[in-house]
């Protein structure tokens, strides 16, 4: 087939590199004039891992991740800390793959270069989609530069903003939250040096909480903290200043202040909750990543859940000669799935602002209830137990 991709992020070179790897003709279009993805750390799970390696891509992964020995809950006056769970063997011990925490553009570039290894001319540059047309001959993409291109399916992997999404459902008007984030990165060495430690800590508080991990080899600290607040910009690249973010975090732990005062450049943007959807696919045109089930980062599930889309996707459109009939088995191998991953990142972000945080003595009760070995085991198997390359189709 040839497959037609609008989006050259994590979920769309997933699903070209998959796609191509299973002898299809891909093409992906990209409205950005370079492909450079922002400065962030992304979390990849088991489920999202599985899916990474079998696509041929663990060696230049483990070249740039880094992976954590475990994950901690602090809390965010007093600096408690409850272990939360052991990552690294454990991981691949219990779900067969690792959990790593990895910069998004060093990602981004892997994927890139496996694509282009296999198809060099697959990504447009400068080539922003204005519309499309699908038919029973098949769908037609319109861009920007009046170029038209024709193609067999057409795949919307244009996030959360996705003009194929739009063009599907329509404008689903989303709701602010409630909540605004602030994002940055600090170069290791400039911490405390009982911060440098390999774990994942989720800072957990009335109102707010932080997470804070490791990324390329442990040489960058990522920051991410999240609080109860008005701010309308869905943009990650909105500018903040060190000043206004530490305000959100008075009172604070030290530590958290300390990463704060190192951050170079903080961006800021709003949490956007959707309905999600009961269909991705209508004809020949389907969806997937934040196109399809934007989610809020409280379980650190969106790009893993891209990159199951991606895999699950080729699988169908491999397993089915029909195109309709391909991306009916995408949808009912989909849907469910992701709505219930983004319903519980929705129970998430309570969890961790709960009012019962406000005090020691009251933390302590709830986080041993919140984040007992059961519970946590109960909330996060399905979820990293999921294998994207041999579920039924």
């Amino acid at each position: 087939m040839r497959i037609l991709i609008v989006g050259a992020g994590i979920g769309g070179l997933t699903a070209a590199l998959a796609l191509l790897r299973e002898g299809h003709e891909v093409h992906v279009y990209e409205q950005a004039p370079a492909l450079a993805e922002l400065g962030a750390g992304v979390q990849i799970s088991a489920n999202g891992a599985r899916v990474l390696f079998a696509l041929g891509l663990e060696d230049a992964i483990r070249r740039v991740w880094c992976e954590p020995a475990g994950k901690e809950i602090r809390l965010w006056n007093t600096g408690e800390t409850w272990k939360l769970f052991d990552l690294g063997a454990e991981s691949v011990a219990r779900y067969g793959a690792p959990y790593f925490m990895i910069h998004r553009a060093d990602l981004h570039r892997v994927l890139i270069d496996a694509v282009r290894a296999l198809a060099p001319q697959a990504i447009r540059l400068n080539a922003r989609c204005t519309g499309f047309d699908d038919n029973s001959a098949g769908v037609t993409l319109y861009l920007s530069n009046a170029d038209t291109v024709a193609g067999d399916a057409l795949i919307g992997a244009d996030g959360v903003h996705s003009r194929i999404r739009n063009a599907l459902v329509g404008d689903d008007k989303p709701e602010f939250t409630g909540c605004m984030a602030w994002r940055g990165l600090v170069p290791t060495e400039t911490l405390p040096a009982h911060m440098r430690r390999n774990v994942g800590v989720n800072w957990v508080g009335p109102g707010g909480h932080v997470i804070n991990y490791q990324l390329r080899r442990g040489e960058i600290f990522n920051f991410v903290g999240v609080v109860e607040r008005d701010w309308p910009v869905e943009s990650w690249t909105e500018k903040g200043s060190r000043e206004e973010c530490a305000a959100d975090f008075a009172g604070w732990n030290e530590d958290i202040h300390a990463v704060i005062r190192n951050i170079e450049q903080p961006y800021k943007w709003a949490l956007l909750g959707r309905t999600p959807l009961t269909r991705f696919s209508h004809g020949r045109v389907t969806l997937l990543g934040d196109a399809a089930h934007p989610t809020l980062p409280m379980l650190a599930q969106g790009a893993n859940m891209a990159i199951e889309d991606g895999m699950v996707l080729a699988r169908c459109i491999a397993a089915y000669d029909n195109t309709d009939t391909a991306l009916a088995h995408y949808d009912a191998a989909r849907v469910e799935r992701t709505a219930r991953l983004v319903q519980g990142a929705n129970e998430m972000a309570k969890r961790f602002h709960n009012p019962a945080l406000a005090d020691a003595a009251g933390a302590k009760a709830y986080v041993d209830a919140q984040w007992s070995e059961a519970t946590v085991k109960q909330r996060y198997d399905w979820v990293f137990q999921y294998d994207a390359t041999r579920v039924a189709i």
